[in-house]
Order: structure tokens, then C-alpha cells, then sequence
């Protein structure tokens, strides 16, 4: 599956009101551990089809990352039936990237 562009226009579309749970990483273009985790990212949504990917830059919705409570950057949130149910801040391998996906 295709890691999708999350916008404040398609947040709740896309996410909240999402009938499956949805990876989310929040991350900026100038972060470098964010582009570090960017291919990882790519790859696990290529690999596990039960969940969608998609990647919200915090410069362009600062609204919802203050909302989430987004503090340090990347951030991975895994929301399910439309709340945040586990977030991880920093980088993590392939295989932690997976495991936190179930």
C-alpha cells in the first residue's frame, strides 16, 4: 500500500474517520532522523496491508500536532477507530516499525 499525504484538508477524512487503523508519522523536511525514517516508513506500508500509512508534515498542520500533542520529531502515532492509541517518538528499525503496527 501507498504511504498517503496527510493535509489538514484530509486528516480527519483519511484518519479519524478511518475504518481501519491508520500509521501516521509526523515529521518535517528538515529533520534528519525524519528523512532516516522515511524508506523504513515506505517500506513497512508495503508490507503490512491491514493498516494505511500516511505522513503529515508538521510545518504545514501545526494545528493538529499540537492537537496530538506532537513534541519532538518524527512521532509515529498508530490510531485505531480514530484515537490515538500508541505513539513512539524517535526513529526505530524495520521490525519495530512492524511490531508497533499490531
Amino acid at each position: 500500500m501507498s504511504v498517503l499525504t496527510l493535509t489538514k484538508e484530509n486528516f480527519e477524512a483519511e484518519v479519524t474517520k478511518a475504518e481501519v487503523p491508520v500509521m501516521v508519522d509526523f515529521f518535517a523536511d528538515w529533520c534528519g532522523p525524519c528523512k532516516m525514517m522515511g524508506p523504513v516508513f515506505e517500506e513497512v506500508a508495503g508490507e503490512v496491508p491491514t493498516v494505511k500509512f500516511g505522513k503529515l508534515n508538521i510545518d504545514e498542520a501545526m494545528d493538529i500536532a499540537k492537537k496530538y500533542r506532537v513534541m519532538t520529531i518524527p512521532t509515529f502515532i498508530l490510531f485505531k477507530g480514530g484515537e490515538a492509541d500508541k505513539r513512539h517518538s524517535g526513529t526505530m528499525s524495520k521490525e519495530e516499525l512492524k511490531d508497533f503496527t499490531k
